[in-house]
């Protein structure tokens, strides 16, 4: 049985600062904007000429830029590294969906040792590492979160989103929307230290963007390409480029926000993105994209301003990564802390302030699956053992290993350790139920769900998912989870039903406990979401408007079991299609 702990015995070794002294010293304010699928090369200032994002250049020119920053090969991963300091296969991330997107909850994150130490802490975006509480965002030191807990969404304006674990309805294209909760936050806590997380889920597909950004890139035939062009799809080049020029618009809105409020001069503002570009297009000529633990998949922008102690236009050589930002912010606003767990990352803010000279150089690990990447101050070996020296063969086109035997091995030493660190944890199965009873209300996605008996996902990508073709009593979904609490709970299913399949029976059972109700009012709402893309969205499912149904109460104890949904009586062609099952304790 899984084990779970209480929220407040996460922070094992409090911090030492304490919320009284927090104001006194004066601690710095904290944005942190973070992009999903936007590579290294989707900015001007990169040297793009495709696009133009003037007010992420100014924040690069204005404070400090990487050269060399490195992320995971996909969102999850490179979440849980920031929230935690730690390579992402030491902290139970293992994919992007169906679960294996959730972070341990033996983790402590990077929000809830700024949250102790006086900050007041909001998240506005993709959270991306676990739904249900303990693992939502409110759970993992956020005091506010607003956005979508799953990896992706199907749809970009005005969706279904979460708001502190309760449904609401979003309100216009969600990155402007992200942005506008973002600077209410700030407003109303620019009195007191805060940490304001933005992770916007754009340029990511679905390739929705409004007009006013994409008219320009309509008919363009961008000049920088990619380095196999043939690889380029024109379509989607256009609308990444549309989807980057929006971002910058709203990075931009944010800044003149703490000019306004007067805070720009003691805000850390940190821009980066979560891994290489989704698609092919010019990228710099690095090998790889999304997906890659090569250079195209993992490194990407990273600029950090904070005028109060970094120097405008400083360039950092140096190679750093998503897991050196919690031990960096923590030092810059000078909160020292016991570590819950070892951390692989380490403070970079002597590269920012420019007290470098005793810098010691370490390996950035990769993974995927099982292939391990290493990346030195100036070499990568990839997961098959090719050698490359990167600051003269960025793209990776001459394998040197043949002539530095002895670098070969002592960087495959270093993969081959890290590898059996995590033997048991990141490449053993992950048998972890999802969790029922941590708070009053727990969502149940298709995502985290299986269907039996014919009932599939409407499409392949699980994340935003609904189950349908349920034709027969046969059919089934089934959740393995696990209740933390003994208690009522309402079981509350989000279905459609055309008027032919009014009537059936649908019985929710776990624990030994049933419950069911028939359906009696008809809801056969349209698909809709691919009609507003800028370019096809693929494996990714369509969305629709479910609408909830009580099944009435079950009875549960402790322990782990199989929420079973099922149909009793089917009189018509079949019985719903199914969005999420709601377990609601009373």
């Amino acid at each position: 049985m899984l084990r779970l702990f209480p929220i407040a015995l996460l922070a094992i070794f409090p911090c030492l600062l304490s919320p009284a002294t927090a104001a006194e010293k004066q601690l710095p304010n904290i944005v942190m904007i973070l992009t999903d699928d936007q590579g290294w090369g989707d900015l001007s200032i990169q040297g793009n000429t495709n696009l133009s994002t003037p007010n992420i250049d100014q924040l690069a020119k204005e404070g400090a830029r990487f050269d060399w920053f490195y992320v995971c090969h996909l969102c999850a991963p490179t979440r849980a590294e920031m929230l935690t300091g730690r390579f992402y296969a030491r902290t139970g991330v293992r994919g992007v969906s169906t679960g294996q997107e959730r972070l341990n909850l033996d983790e402590k994150t990077l929000a809830q040792y700024l949250k102790e130490a006086g900050y007041a802490t909001a998240a506005f975006g993709k959270w991306h590492n676990g739904m249900q509480f303990p693992y939502h965002p409110n759970a993992r030191g956020f005091d506010e979160y607003y956005g979508f807990c799953s990896g992706h969404w199907g749809h970009y304006f005005s969706p279904e989103l979460d708001h502190n674990n309760t449904l609401v309805r979003g309100d216009g294209y969600v990155t402007d929307d992200f942005t506008n909760k973002a600077m209410q936050f700030i407003e109303k806590n620019k009195d007191n230290p805060f940490f304001c997380y933005v992770p916007y889920c754009t340029p990511h597909s679905p390739m929705q963007v409004p007009d006013q950004f994409y008219d320009k890139f309509a008919d363009a035939d961008p000049a920088m390409k990619n380095r196999d062009p043939e690889k380029e799809e024109l379509g989607m080049t256009r609308a990444a480029l549309a989807m980057c020029e929006n971002i910058d618009w709203n990075v931009g809105r944010i800044l003149k926000k703490l000019d306004e409020l007067n805070l720009a001069e003691n805000t850390i503002v940190i821009y980066f993105s979560d891994n290489g570009p989704n698609s092919f297009r010019w990228n710099g000529d690095m090998k790889g994209r999304k997906g890659s633990i090569d250079e195209g998949g993992t490194r990407v922008p990273c600029f950090v301003r904070w005028p109060a102690q970094i120097k405008p236009n400083t360039r950092i050589g140096k190679t750093a990564g998503a897991v050196d930002l919690l031990p960096t912010l923590l030092d810059c606003a000078g909160i020292e802390v016991e570590y819950a767990k070892p951390i692989d990352g380490r403070s970079v803010k002597p590269l920012l302030t420019g007290n470098w000279e005793r810098w010691q150089d370490r390996p950035i690990i990769a993974v995927r699956n099982k292939e391990i990447s290493v990346r030195t101050q100036t070499s990568r070996l990839d997961a098959q053992g090719h050698l490359y020296n990167i600051l003269n063969d960025v793209g990776q086109r001459e394998d040197i290993s043949g002539t530095n035997p002895t670098m070969v091995k002592r960087m495959q030493a270093v993969a081959d350790k890290f590898r059996g660190e995590v033997q048991e944890t990141y490449f053993a199965k992950d048998d972890r139920p999802f969790t029922v009873g941590y708070t009053n209300n727990t969502p149940l996605p298709a995502r985290d769900g299986n269907g039996h008996g014919g009932i599939e996902r409407s499409a392949r990508a699980p994340n935003c998912s609904y189950f349908t073709n349920w034709k027969t009593t046969d059919g089934r979904v089934t959740w393995d989870v696990e209740v933390g609490e003994p208690g009522e709970y309402e079981a509350v299913v989000y279905y459609t039903c055309p008027k032919e399949n009014v009537g059936v029976e649908i019985q929710a059972e776990l624990l030994g406990q049933k419950t069911s109700a028939t359906v009696t009012e008809v809801h056969d709402p349209e698909s809709y979401g691919p009609e507003q893309d800028r370019f096809d969205r693929g494996s990714e499912s369509p969305v629709k408007d479910f609408k909830p149904l009580s099944l009435g109460t079950l009875k549960l104890e402790k322990g782990r079991g199989t929420l079973t949904l099922s149909a009793l009586k089917i009189p018509g062609e079949g019985a719903i299609e199914v969005r999420s099952v709601w377990l609601n304790r009373k």
